[in-house]
Formats: C-alpha cells, sequence, structure tokens
C-alpha cells in the first residue's frame, strides 16, 4: 500500500476517533483543519475543538481558517499539496476552489447509509423516524449536500434505547476503521465511488430547539422517539406552569396493564404521580418519565421533582 499526503478536517468530539486511527496509520497527516476556538459553558470562555486539543497532543499542524474561503487558507491549502483530505462533520462548507486542490478530492465521513439522511443530523433524524438501522458512508465530496459518489459503507443496528448521542458514539468508532479503509483502498489505487441512487433520498436537516418540543397528543412511541433523537442534543422539553422543563428518556417498557386500568386513563400530557413514578398522557398508553431537568437545575429523578412542586390533580405537561 503507498502511504498518501492528507490533511484533515473535522471539529466535534465525533470526529476524534477518525483522526486518531489516521494519524497511527502510515499515512501523513500534513496538517488538521478545525473550526475557530468558541466560546463554551456558563462563563463562555474560549474553548479549542475537540479535534484541535487532540490534534495538538498528537502534536500536528492545527489551522483554524475563519471560512474555508479565506484567500491565504487556500494558498496555503494549494501549498501543502495533499493527496486527499478525509472529513468528518468539520461544520464549514468546502467551496470549489478548495474541492479541487487534492489529488483525490475530499473523502467524507457521513453518519447514516446514504443517500438516506442527508444534512447535518442524520443519526438524530433515524431514531426520530423509528429506522430499525443505519450505518456510516464514506463518500466523494462535491458541491451537493452529501450527493457524491460513495466508496464504503457499514451498518449499525438502532437499539430500542438508543439516545443519539450513544447511537453517534458508536458510529464515530466503527466508522473511523471504515474512513481509514477506504484512504488504504483510495492510495493503492483499488477503490472507486459509486454514484448515489437516485431513489431512497430523504433530508435531515439541524434539529432546531423548537423542533425538540413534545406534543404529548402524538402516540407514546413517537414520543418515546423524539426525547431519544433530542438527547443530548438540544435536548427535548416540554412546559409545566409556563416554564419549561427538560425531559431526558423515558423509562422503557408500557404502564402495568392492570394498574391502568385500576387509575383510568389519562388525557394527552396529564399528570398521574406515585410515590416512585411519574406518568404522562399520550395520545394511546401513558409514558413514564426518567429524569427531568427544571430550567436552571441539575437533571433529576421525575418522582423527586414531582415531589417538589407538589402536583396537583389534573395538571398537564405541554
Amino acid at each position: 500500500m503507498s502511504a498518501v499526503r492528507l490533511i484533515f478536517a473535522g471539529t466535534p468530539e465525533v470526529a476524534v476517533p477518525a483522526l486518531a486511527a489516521i494519524a497511527a496509520s502510515e499515512h501523513e497527516v500534513v496538517a488538521v483543519i478545525t473550526r475557530p476556538d468558541a466560546r463554551a459553558g456558563r462563563g463562555r470562555v474560549l474553548a479549542p475543538s475537540p479535534v484541535k486539543v487532540r490534534a495538538q497532543e498528537l502534536g500536528l499542524d492545527v489551522w483554524t481558517p475563519a471560512s474555508a474561503r479565506d484567500p491565504e487558507f487556500l494558498e496555503r491549502l494549494a501549498a501543502a499539496a495533499p493527496d486527499i483530505a478525509p472529513v468528518v462533520a468539520y461544520g464549514n462548507l468546502i467551496p470549489p476552489a478548495a474541492l479541487a486542490v487534492p489529488l483525490h478530492g475530499w473523502v467524507n465521513l457521513h453518519f447514516s447509509l446514504l443517500p438516506a439522511w442527508r444534512g447535518a443530523a442524520p443519526v438524530q433524524h433515524a431514531i426520530i423516524a423509528g429506522d430499525e438501522i443505519t450505518g456510516a458512508s464514506t463518500f466523494r465530496l462535491e458541491a451537493g449536500m452529501d450527493t457524491g459518489p460513495v466508496y464504503g459503507t457499514l451498518t449499525e443496528e438502532i437499539r430500542p434505547d438508543d439516545t443519539s448521542g450513544a447511537l453517534l458514539a458508536r458510529l464515530a468508532s466503527a466508522g473511523a476503521g471504515l474512513l481509514l479503509a477506504t484512504l488504504d483502498g483510495i492510495a493503492a489505487g483499488a477503490l472507486e465511488p459509486v454514484p448515489q441512487p437516485g431513489e431512497g433520498i430523504t433530508l435531515a436537516p439541524k434539529i432546531e430547539v423548537a423542533d425538540a418540543e413534545v406534543h404529548w397528543e402524538r402516540p407514546a412511541f413517537a414520543t418515546d422517539r423524539l426525547i431519544r433523537g433530542c438527547t443530548p442534543a438540544p435536548g427535548a422539553w416540554t412546559t409545566f406552569r409556563g416554564e419549561r422543563l427538560k425531559l431526558l428518556p423515558l423509562v422503557p417498557g408500557e404502564t402495568p396493564r392492570g394498574e391502568q386500568t385500576a387509575s383510568g386513563p389519562l388525557k394527552p400530557g396529564e399528570l398521574r404521580v406515585s410515590k416512585a413514578r411519574v406518568e404522562v398522557g399520550t395520545a394511546t398508553s401513558p409514558v413514564v418519565l426518567g429524569e427531568v431537568q427544571p430550567l436552571g437545575k441539575k437533571p433529576m429523578a421525575a418522582a423527586d421533582w414531582a415531589r417538589g412542586v407538589r402536583i396537583g390533580d389534573g395538571e398537564r405537561l405541554g
């Protein structure tokens, strides 16, 4: 196998496994491109991206252009003359002038089975939609949104209790191996990308905070999927007494049938509190809250929250 000159682009934690795998390979990592330091946390302190932190630990040269369109960045990229530029969740659009620089182009690791879930939030959308199988794909970047020809894929089962955070962590780990194998195949001249099919295209735009609101008039299974799909980000939520209440994953399993019969049905959003559990009505069966997080407080067990706020008869969420 021939070793090649690489420039890696990525920003969040999910890109770190791929960077580590590539840095440990025979390929030469000329530089790492990541987003500039950003303010984070309650103190809004400037902090480097997870990729920058790992790259510096590895002793790699780090570039943080404000935009991939900056003339200075494009000149620097051309002077570096990379053979391939692997990308994982970089967070900036790569303009045509930059796409044309590497000999073998930019190779993106995307966390879906393309052409399904093109866009910024493929894992969240797959869980919310109720998909049973997802995966990861490597493809050659082009001007369109995740439209380029595919080099390789892997599949991953979506477990009944998966949050988007847990599923993304598994895909990031497995995807690192897929991306490295793709680079090896390209370097050896043994791998050619295949155009994506024209059927089965679905889109996965970024999920905004407004999209993460729970609507209790929907079925229990849809409520469960939305909460898991929005955990940890942007965080599913509802309202209680006019204030926002963040919802962490529900307690799995349905309410025991006998208890439903004895206590009666619940209207959508209606609360029923017992010593150890808090139920909420949906369009179908009630669901049991796991942890909740009131505004300005830490997550807590729903039963502890309910005791603190002293829920009255007929009170509801939403």
